[in-house]
């Protein structure tokens, strides 16, 4: 059959029953991969900005001014200096361990589901692999039982039965290819998000201590 003349669906039939697996994965990775955009996207703010308001309602005595400017925000950075804004009468030392308390909470939100983001790109080529093996198996089997049949087995047979193997191969590759992208564009995101909380931690504890 020629593979250029192949509808998608009879090109995902031949890939054989492990093709389901990978489609499996691919849809999860897209739905992860694109909650995980939004909550990010949202996640992000200017805070060096934000920090510099919040500083300046703490300077003139407004503190539920900057209390209802971080309910406002709802962001991580926003939530985490809410608590030292709560804290901010206190000694040096609880008002970072406030923070660091805060920083504990939003940070493996910030995470969430990145690990099945890393599993799929990883076993997705693994299980295409698994599919072209067990595709090769098939293949030469038939082959076994041609010639055991005292059937001609041409070079055809051989090479129908490899291609329509190295399916599953292909198609676990382009789920685990962008995946593993995303995933990297994903982590440079959150690690930006943190890098956000850690710098304006500092500066509120040094400001509110000073």
């Amino acid at each position: 059959m020629d593979f250029w003349k192949m509808t998608p669906w009879q090109i995902f039939s031949a890939g054989g029953p492990l093709m389901w697996p990978v489609l499996v994965c691919s849809i999860i990775s897209f739905a992860i991969t694109l909650e995980r955009f939004f909550y990010l996207a949202r996640a992000k703010i200017d805070a060096p900005a934000f920090l510099n308001k919040i500083v300046d309602n703490i300077k003139h005595n407004r503190i539920k001014e900057a209390l209802d400017l971080c309910d406002r925000e709802s962001t991580p950075v926003s939530r985490m200096l809410k608590t030292g804004v709560l804290k901010h009468d206190r000694t040096r030392e609880k008002v970072k361990e406030t923070l660091e308390d805060a920083s504990l909470y939003e940070i493996p939100l910030l995470e969430k589901r990145m690990t099945f983001l890393a599993t799929i790109a990883h076993i997705s080529p693994l299980i295409g692999l698994l599919g072209t093996v067990t595709g090769m198996v098939r293949a030469f089997q038939t082959i076994q039982v041609k010639a055991g049949a005292m059937n001609a087995v041409s070079p055809a047979d051989l090479a129908g039965g490899i291609w329509e193997a190295l399916l599953t191969t292909v198609f676990g590759l382009l789920v685990a290819i962008p995946t593993f992208i995303f995933y990297n564009i994903l982590v440079s995101k959150i690690n930006s998000v943190v890098l956000d909380m850690e710098r304006t931690a500092t500066e509120l504890v040094n400001f509110l201590t000073e």
